[in-house]
């Protein structure tokens, strides 16, 4: 997970603070992790395509079997659980 750090004050740091930054960011983005986290979604996506994987709150937005994880597939949300 990426946590932006404070911009130094000083110009001459400056380029090493980027560089350092930008790795951490690639670092967050591509790096393995053991676990997905989902943030719980109360509306549905605006924009969906085959292999969106979402965890409804099952209250606000009910894709079909109550609160849990689905995934679009073949045009529709399947419950995964």
């Amino acid at each position: 997970m990426y946590r932006k750090r404070n911009v130094p004050g000083s110009a001459e740091s400056l380029p090493a603070f980027l560089d350092q930054e930008l790795s951490n960011i690639e670092q967050a983005q591509y790096g393995p992790f053991p676990f997905v986290r989902l943030e719980v979604v109360h509306t549905p996506p605006g924009k969906v395509f085959d292999g969106m994987v979402v965890l409804a709150d099952g209250t606000d937005w009910n894709p079909g079997s109550g609160g849990g994880v689905y995934c679009y597939r073949a045009g529709a949300w399947r419950f995964l659980g």
